[in-house]
């Protein structure tokens, strides 16, 4: 006997910005995997029936392995129920999706993938500025500020990463951006290019900064808090 899993995108926290589908599937559930972020209000849509079960992971803090959610999910699937994995933003972005629906596959359990709102799109929205500008801001690129060791990516395009052209967004970027911002001014950022840093997007306690990214390299290599956040760059960030 078979289950079926859907992941479902919760947004970046705040539970108005589900989708009318995600919150079919969370009231249908006959379990829940959840992120941290997204527990609270949105897990009120849940059954009372329904088990909730933590899986979150956060920097800094003792979190499951990934293999240890993987075969969870797989377990729950296999004894035959609708399970929803509930991962915060958008699964599909920097949210460890295909590891998970790798292990379903191999056990042959059908799956279904429904968006989220990014923190990247909300927290633009919360400073009212678009992501793009006709002849100004021609692309978006989403970009991770860490790697599987918490480290900065050795790997990062900083051609890429330096276009005027684009709007930039940093996930999980905090502790490794005074690095990353020296490698960038090296490679011919301007250093009063505007940054925006945005935490607890969605949150009653959001907090959105506007500054440059030299201001802001010298912010967080003396101060770094533990709320989640993102940094957003390019011309849009000051608007």
């Amino acid at each position: 006997m078979s289950g079926f899993v859907s992941f479902v995108g919760s947004g970046p926290g705040d539970p108005e910005l589900l989708t009318l589908k995600a919150v079919d599937r969370l009231k249908k559930a006959d379990a829940i995997l959840f992120d941290d972020l997204s527990s609270g209000p949105i897990l009120e849509h849940a059954s009372a029936e329904a088990d909730l079960v933590g899986v979150g992971k956060r920097a800094g803090r003792p979190s499951p392995k990934q293999n240890h959610v993987s075969q969870l999910l797989v377990d729950y699937a296999q004894s035959g129920v609708h399970v929803v994995r509930l991962k915060s933003g958008d699964s599909g972005i920097f949210g460890r999706l295909e590891e998970e629906t790798d292990a379903l596959k191999a056990a042959g359990i059908d799956y279904e993938i429904i968006p989220g709102v990014t923190s990247a799109c909300a927290a633009a929205a919360a400073a009212g500025i678009p992501l793009t500008r006709r002849l100004v801001a021609r692309r978006v690129q989403f970009v991770t500020g860490h790697d599987v060791a918490g480290a900065l990516p050795g790997d990062l395009h900083l051609q890429s990463l330096t276009d005027p052209g684009a709007t930039t967004v940093l996930f999980m970027p905090k502790r490794t951006f005074p690095a990353l911002a020296e490698k960038l001014f090296a490679s011919g950022l301007r250093r009063d290019c505007p940054a925006l840093l945005a935490e607890n997007v969605s949150h009653a306690d959001q907090t959105l900064q506007r500054t440059t990214m030299s201001d802001l390299a010298k912010q967080l290599s003396s101060e770094i808090s533990g709320t989640p956040g993102l940094i957003l760059f390019g011309d849009l960030a000051e608007s």
